[in-house]
């Protein structure tokens, strides 16, 4: 019998003199240990980069690096696990709906757009593990910049044209796709001063202060684009 740490036998009793107790271990279940492993490793890419060694986060979790290769064969294959959990799982289609609904201008669109996407994402795992993944082998940064540039940016560059009174159905021109980042970075940078810098953007009088800054960055984007672009 092929013995690992999820499935260990209770000794023989016999052994146990009487009135002692032996030791007990909880015994996980596959899809249970499997999700202690993927939380854990998300943590610890966090803290530590995508560079972190995979044996470190196997003295952690207290298992055995062959445990942890059991449940996830190669660290690419738990890096992309990650990524699903971290990046994709928190993308909504409703923010494609929110920015396609034709009732709505297009400055109400990039407000509600931004402020929900910012208490979505500007989390310390999901800055953390982009930025690593950015300075690293960009397995993560990669996958997640192609998801903007195929569902989000040119819907936000769509709406731009409309406040500057143009109906150009073209594709989006470099120049606008750059101008368009700065506002998109801008807002990420919330995050990064946060949970890279350690630099607090709350004031004691003004528990809104992330929204004002958001609900500015994108009026002064609009504004300047219609400057730049009508």
């Amino acid at each position: 019998m092929r013995f690992t740490e999820d499935n260990v036998t209770s000794p023989n009793t016999a052994e146990i003199s009487e009135g002692s107790m032996a030791p007990t271990r909880k015994r996980m279940g596959t899809a249970e240990r499997k999700r202690q492993i993927l939380d854990s490793a998300i943590q610890f890419f966090a803290r530590n980069g995508i560079d972190g060694q995979l044996r470190n986060l196997s003295k952690e979790l207290g298992i055995t690096h062959t445990l942890l290769y059991h449940y996830f064969p190669t660290k690419d294959a738990l890096i992309q696990e990650v990524y699903k959990e971290v990046f994709e799982s928190r993308w909504k289609p409703e923010w494609e709906d929110l920015l396609d609904d034709d009732s709505l201008t297009p400055e109400e669109k990039f407000n509600a757009f931004y402020l929900d996407y910012s208490n979505t994402v500007l989390t310390y795992d999901f800055v953390r593990i982009l930025i690593f993944s950015g300075l690293s082998d960009h397995s993560i940064s990669d996958r997640f910049f192609e998801l903007l540039r195929t569902r989000l940016l040119p819907r936000l560059i769509r709406e731009t044209r409309k406040y500057c009174g143009r109906s150009d159905t073209s594709k989006p021109t470099q120049r606008e796709l750059e101008f368009l980042m700065g506002l998109h970075g801008g807002i990420f940078y919330i995050g990064m001063r946060r949970w890279i810098y350690g630099q607090a953007i709350y004031a004691a009088e003004s528990p809104n202060t992330e929204q004002e800054i958001i609900r500015d960055r994108v009026q002064s984007y609009l504004h300047s684009a219609k400057s730049l672009f009508a």
